[in-house]
């Protein structure tokens, strides 16, 4: 009688083990993540200079390339990049005049230019007149649709290693040269996402710096991405 009230207690405990034991386990199981169908299928043009192709990161790293992968429910098409290291805003303009994609029109046109004007000490009257000129060129590559021209301001580089300690000198002249893309992107009517706040946190996170000191990491660029991922999804769904 004994052995046989054992024998249903030891029953009793193996099948609560066992029921924990399917409940911890389905505990753990991850429903799977919906699928977002494709709505369409974009090309986006990035014009810029070393910000843009991502100087000291791999491609696939680069703004305008995580990007592209990141917009849901939108294939983007290789990213067309219009940038090189080094470029102020007379370049750029130069580069786009002999470029083979004067014809052709984006669904995505990006633009970030002027830390080369800053640091070569270039005239702000300048600076103005070829921004205007490139973002009135950005309008036009974009179809002439105002709403998908994407201008990001001008990262501070006085909090890298690479300014040696010139941010109270640099930081308020890369502020008088965003005041002036910021000015002229709200008069033309494109969007404009202020990047800089972000730049501003490498002085206290090297991680957001690449090995070279200088520019920005992959993961910084991420959080770029992050800010200007949301007002693109915004106007893509409004057709």
């Amino acid at each position: 009688m004994m052995k046989a009230f054992f024998l249903i207690l030891l029953s009793i405990s193996s099948l609560s083990a066992c029921s924990k034991n399917i409940g911890s386990m389905e505990s753990n199981i991850t429903a799977p993540m919906p699928q977002i169908p494709i709505v369409d299928t974009l090309n986006y043009l990035a014009l810029g200079d070393s910000y843009t192709i991502g100087e000291s990161v791999a491609a696939s790293e680069s703004f305008p390339y995580q990007l592209a992968a990141l917009l849901p429910g939108h294939k983007v098409n290789t990213p067309t990049i219009i940038a090189k290291t080094g470029w102020t805003t007379d370049q750029l303009v130069s580069a786009i005049d002999n470029s083979d994609i004067k014809d052709k029109t984006y669904d995505i046109v990006t633009l970030l230019i002027g830390v080369n004007d800053q640091y070569s000490r270039g005239s702000q009257e300048n600076y103005r007149t070829k921004f205007i000129q490139v973002l009135n060129t950005a309008i036009k590559f974009a179809k002439g649709d105002k709403t998908r021209v994407f201008v990001l301001s001008i990262p501070d580089y006085g909090v890298t290693p690479f300014a040696n300690g010139k941010e109270a000198i640099i930081g308020p002249e890369i502020d008088q040269f965003n005041n002036i893309n910021r000015q002229a992107s709200a008069n033309a009517g494109v969007h404009y996402i202020d990047i800089t706040p972000i730049s501003k946190q490498a002085a206290d996170n090297l991680t957001l710096i690449a090995n070279d000191g200088l520019h920005p990491s992959a993961i910084m660029y991420h959080y770029w991405v992050e800010q200007l991922k949301p007002v693109i999804i915004s106007r893509l769904n409004k057709k």
